[in-house]
């Protein structure tokens, strides 16, 4: 295990950490609350730790692939523990455990919340709930990256380890320049919806936070209703598209930035989000038409919850706890599949079922066919045995996960709605989920032991398991194994 170098890159991913918090430190001095020194003692304290931990001088300086999923793994979990201490310090919150809870769902971009009035809580401390979900959007990893000039090699093993998808794609042939492009759209995709809100009618603040929850496809509000709260048709009507947009992978941007619109839109994930969503929203319009007089305002409220849904953002314009079981069927398979590889979103990522879909038809033709030689290809690029294995085991591992998780949270003695929800919600960083834990509940009725279960599963499912469940392999760990 290469230590020094496991805490110089932890200690860099604190020192990052403490600068980000300026900002929520600057919102709460301009408007006021109380809560700036929460900020002040917090950004100390990161100081302290993250410049111990980065003077750490390792003689290799080769981040090797177990290394990297070691220090994802490490860094999320020491990230969110330092990123709740704003939380703890404002006095805000019941317990530690609430705090780290709301933390971690933030970090993750899930959105899960165990406040019960947020509309309470001052303007740093909203600011903070939102802005990190989009640190944790694209990955405090690939910012690193990004402003840290470093290894080539090392850096690659590090996109790995924290960006979602089979494979992360380097737009560019230098890691430090594709990290750089990635952001550079994140933040101009950002700034154009901050904008556009605030045209639609919202204060500066409200377009600022509801921005950072929609651009890290996270959810939190600075309203109790959410999004609903505004009563804006026009407000919906942005954030809705915005929603779809960010669930698109990223690298596709570039490739459209490049004016290469005709394989923008041949890709295939890209194509199949499209044509769920709009199979989703015509179907749950049509279902839930009677509720709400007609279809024109079905369609508003049917299209909005889609996009939230799949792009697991979870921001809420109506309690889907009421529509027909047809449409809350729907909204659950939504959870489980998500949006696309390489965006902010969560879930289980459409290009892997299309992966699956596509080696499950070539061993239906081998059936058929028996001498006949097929390979799996997407767009056109051949797709090898080993990631349709990985693949195959990403599945696997996802709902051994869900239903161990599920199991263990059954001791609160809920109704099995709300806790499997809640589970495949923190797997697939949603939020919202059904019953309890609905659009107009939360979190906060869960015991301190079923949290402690929900917020793994919230990291876990951000860095889609392996770089977590590494930390709990006891061989990971030997001296001399990870050099």
């Amino acid at each position: 295990m290469n230590y020094r170098l496991i805490f110089k890159i932890t200690g860099n991913v604190l020192r990052i950490e403490a600068l980000l918090m300026l900002f929520p430190l600057i919102v709460s001095v301009i408007y006021g609350g109380g809560d700036h020194l929460a900020f002040l003692w917090s950004i100390l304290i990161l100081a302290a730790v993250g410049t111990i931990l980065a003077r750490f001088k390792p003689k290799d300086k080769n981040l090797r692939t177990r290394d990297a999923f070691v220090v994802a793994g490490f860094s999320w979990i020491i990230l969110s523990l330092f990123g709740a201490l704003p939380y703890f310090f404002s006095g805000y919150f019941n317990s530690f455990i609430d705090c780290v809870f709301e933390s971690i769902s933030g970090f993750t971009t899930t959105g899960a919340s165990i406040l019960t009035d947020v509309e309470v809580l001052p303007k740093g401390i909203l600011f903070w709930r939102s802005f990190s979900h989009w640190i944790g959007g694209m990955g405090v990893l690939v910012f690193m990256i990004a402003i840290i000039p470093s290894n080539n090699a090392s850096s690659i093993n590090l996109l790995r380890a924290e960006s979602t998808g089979p494979s992360p794609d380097k737009i560019v042939p230098k890691i430090r320049e594709t990290a750089k492009i990635m952001y550079l759209i994140y933040l101009a995709m950002t700034v154009l919806l901050i904008i556009l809100l605030i045209i639609a009618g919202l204060p500066i603040f409200d377009s600022l936070i509801n921005a950072f929850s929609v651009a890290g496809t996270g959810g939190f509000s600075n309203l109790n209703a959410s999004i609903g709260g505004y009563n804006n048709i026009t407000v919906e009507i942005i954030i809705t598209v915005f929603m779809f947009l960010f669930g698109i992978n990223f690298s596709l941007y570039f490739i459209l930035l490049g004016g290469k619109f005709v394989k923008f839109i041949k890709d295939i994930e890209l194509k199949v989000y499209f044509g769920i969503v709009i199979a989703a929203i015509l179907i749950i319009t049509i279902n839930i038409s009677a509720l709400y007089g007609g279809f024109w305002e079905a369609l508003r409220y049917s299209s909005f919850q889609v996009s939230s849904i799949i792009s697991t953002t979870g921001f809420a314009t109506t309690d889907f706890n009421l529509w027909p079981t047809l449409s809350q069927s729907i909204l659950v398979l939504l959870m489980f599949t998500g949006c696309c590889a390489g965006s902010t979103g969560g879930g289980i990522k459409l290009i892997r079922f299309i992966i699956l879909m596509k080696a499950s038809k070539e061993e239906l033709d081998k059936i058929f066919h028996p001498g006949s030689v097929k390979t799996v290809s997407v767009n056109g690029k051949k797709v090898s045995n080993d990631i349709v294995s990985k693949t195959a085991l990403f599945f696997f591992v996802y709902f051994v996960i869900f239903f161990v998780s599920l199991l263990l949270i059954s001791v609160d003695g809920k109704d099995i709605v709300s806790s499997a929800t809640a589970v495949i919600s923190s797997l697939s960083n949603i939020g919202p989920g059904l019953g309890d834990v609905g659009p107009t509940g939360n979190y906060s009725t869960f015991s301190p032991f079923s949290k402690v279960v929900l917020s793994f599963c919230m990291i876990a499912g951000r860095l889609e398991f392996f770089p977590l469940l590494v930390l709990f392999t006891p061989s990971a760990w030997k001296r001399g194994l990870i050099k």
